[in-house]
């Protein structure tokens, strides 16, 4: 294993990893093709999923906890229609502390056993005047105001390239499956746009809203991209979708509640849910 000039702090990450990749192919029956992450309000196609292992984040080596409202913590293994996918009950964010590498601790780890995809969801406030609340869009490229990247410190050279090209991050083939996929199943408010992740966990003043949308965001939220990067790093399809729970209007900004954005992702949630099934169907 290459990497370069590592210190303590590298060594130690390396080992949590490769003890964690080491303890789920012990337990796990099978490696799964597909990683599926589920956002803020947007848990329940878990259930839809059949189910051969669950595991509480808690019994995992080296697993962060998430401690958000709407996240269970759970890793599920099991099948998708007839497509074997890992699913991440419950995301990490760096507004609760965590740096990226850790939020992107479980990508990477899944990334080990041998997946090929990723697939996430999250709830976002719309930025771009001409999207309604409801929206579901499919993310075609982002804006990281994080301030901080998990890959930075030392490279693995067998867990992907030091300077990884992000001149597509999300599939492009993907996004063309997904747009295709809502078309066929006449989903109706099913848009493309750019993602601009925050750290949080305070929302966005009016000002903000002006800079975001000025920057070339489409919609806003504080997560999934630590886990892009990783997962683009390790050489995954990457594709996302953002449940647009408000639109923001920094003329009239309204105040906003987690509550109020758990239920309006709720309301998006079955469409969403029948989305992903009929992409995955065609992968």
């Amino acid at each position: 294993m290459l990497f370069s000039r590592p210190m303590q702090s590298d060594d130690t990450y390396i080992s949590k990893v490769e003890d964690c990749v080491a303890f789920l192919k012990s337990v796990l029956p099978y490696a799964p093709r597909t990683i599926i992450q589920l956002g803020t309000g947007l848990g329940a196609l878990a259930d839809r999923v059949s189910t051969d292992a669950v595991i509480p984040y808690h019994e995992i080596p080296h697993f962060p906890t998430a401690t958000v409202a709407g996240h269970k913590g759970n890793l599920l293994l099991g099948t998708l229609g007839t497509h074997r996918v890992a699913v991440l009950q419950g995301r990490l964010h760096y507004y609760e502390g965590y740096s990226t590498k850790e939020v992107a601790f479980p990508i990477r780890v899944l990334s080990l056993l041998g997946a090929e995809n990723l697939v996430f969801t999250n709830a976002a406030g719309g930025l771009n005047p001409l999207f309604r609340p409801g929206s579901i869009m499919v993310i075609r490229d982002h804006l990281n105001f994080l301030g901080e990247n998990p890959l930075r410190g030392a490279n693995i050279e067998a867990w992907g390239p030091r300077f990884p090209d992000l001149s597509e991050p999300y599939n492009p083939g993907l996004i063309r499956t997904a747009l295709d996929c809502a078309d066929s199943c006449r989903l109706s408010n099913v848009i493309t746009g750019v993602y601009a992740c925050i750290p949080g966990p305070s929302l966005e003043t009016p000002a903000e809203t002006r800079w975001l949308r000025q920057s070339g965001g489409d919609a806003v939220g504080m997560s999934s991209i630590p886990e892009v990067l990783v997962a683009r790093h390790g050489g995954l399809n990457v594709l996302g979708f953002s449940a647009i729970s408000n639109i923001n209007d920094p003329d009239n900004l309204q105040p906003i509640l987690l509550e109020d954005i758990i239920a309006a992702a709720a309301e998006i949630e079955p469409r969403l849910e029948r989305l992903i099934i009929e992409v995955l169907s065609r992968v």
